[in-house]
């Protein structure tokens, strides 16, 4: 793949693809399931954005996540759960890294 020589045959049959439109400038968007793909998440630009932190307002960096999926394959509650845990993953790096 790092070489670009992929064939076509070589890349059909993927159940996931993640989305990087924010390298574009995407803010947030609904991706569309790849058929016959069982979900695809779609990341976003970061931005700062005002939110409440223990009552004030402050400024953060922030990315909408968007994830679309095929309720017959995936249960609401763990593609949830899973959005969780790629927040938390972004959110603190470190841990990820340090699988802690």
């Amino acid at each position: 793949a790092q070489s670009g020589d992929l064939t076509v045959e070589e890349m059909i049959g993927g159940t996931f693809t993640i989305s990087n439109g924010g390298v574009f400038g995407s803010l947030l968007s609904t991706p569309i399931l790849n058929s016959p793909q069982s979900a695809i998440l779609g990341m976003h630009k970061t931005q700062e954005r005002p939110v409440v932190v223990d009552g004030e307002i402050v400024i953060r960096p922030m990315m909408y996540l968007a994830l679309s999926y095929d309720h017959r394959i995936i249960d609401g509650k763990d593609a949830v759960q899973f959005l969780i845990a790629i927040k938390d993953a972004l959110e603190d790096p470190t841990r990820l890294l340090l699988k802690v």
